[in-house]
């Protein structure tokens, strides 16, 4: 297995990701995590890193906000319709778009950052858990981290009750290459002890389409999305429904020296 490049499919992932009901939902609850990530640090000008983060949908909000971006990820076609979105904005000074891997950041960047987002990539990663810690060393002793990973157990979960009951059985094995669909989801209790591991302590905790993906009807997000965004928004953070987000959102800091 090597690390996910969406070249081929740099449109579709754009128009996916962001341009659905899902996406808007999913669009909706990070930027209020993200937010509330700035109130914590309070900082009039944080530098932010973007790592593996596409077109940066957020590294442009962030940028519009004032801060300093660094936008990485390996996929040039990503980066080019960043670029362009950028090209003419005010803040379009705010944002450093750099053309690499997380892994090979240390040969594009240095210094470290208040405020690191990794949002749904270690699940398309040969070897997440090491990516991670790699991606941690950037972080300033103050800092925090916005992560988001495919939950496995929502995964589960949605196979389960839509009676796929033999795939669960095999383990979820993957069928065929579904371009847009996570080729390693994650689950949350191995995340934590990655963590763990590297000395992080866990602020937040947030389902990122804890309704949405579950409901009977697709046509509810249709007809009734302002009302089901903000069920979505009022049980985000409350169990069981925030372990069953088809995301899961984590805000995380470094562990003091005493921990």
């Amino acid at each position: 297995m090597i690390d996910h490049n969406f070249d081929p499919i740099a449109q579709k992932f754009v128009n996916n990701i962001y341009g659905s009901y899902k996406g808007k939902i999913r669009k909706e609850i990070i930027w209020q995590e993200l937010l509330d990530c700035i109130q914590r640090l309070n900082k009039p000008v944080l530098r932010v890193l973007d790592a593996g983060g596409g077109f940066g949908f957020f590294s442009q909000k962030l940028a519009g906000l004032g801060h300093q971006v660094t936008l990485c990820d390996i996929s040039g076609e990503l980066l080019t319709v960043a670029k362009t979105q950028l090209k003419g904005k005010v803040y379009e000074q705010n944002v450093q778009v750099i053309h690499c891997s997380i892994q090979a950041l240390n040969e594009h960047v240095e210094g470290k950052f208040d405020l690191i987002l990794n949002h749904a990539v270690l699940e398309w990663l040969a070897d997440p858990e090491q990516t991670l810690y790699s991606l941690l060393n950037w972080l300033k002793d103050d800092g925090l981290v916005s992560l988001m990973f495919y939950n496995k157990e929502a995964q589960r979960f949605f196979n389960l009750i839509s009676g796929n009951l033999n795939f669960v059985e095999l383990g979820m094995p993957r069928k065929k290459v579904v371009r847009l669909s996570p080729t390693n989801p994650l689950f949350e209790g191995e995340v934590k002890t990655w963590l763990k591991s590297a000395n992080m302590s866990i602020l937040q905790k947030t389902g990122v389409r804890v309704l949405h993906d579950y409901m009977k009807s697709p046509k509810t997000s249709e007809t009734n999305f302002e009302q089901l965004l903000m069920m979505e928004k009022t049980y985000c953070q409350l169990e069981p429904y925030a372990s069953l987000g088809r995301y899961t959102h984590l805000t995380i800091a470094k562990n003091s020296p005493s921990k």
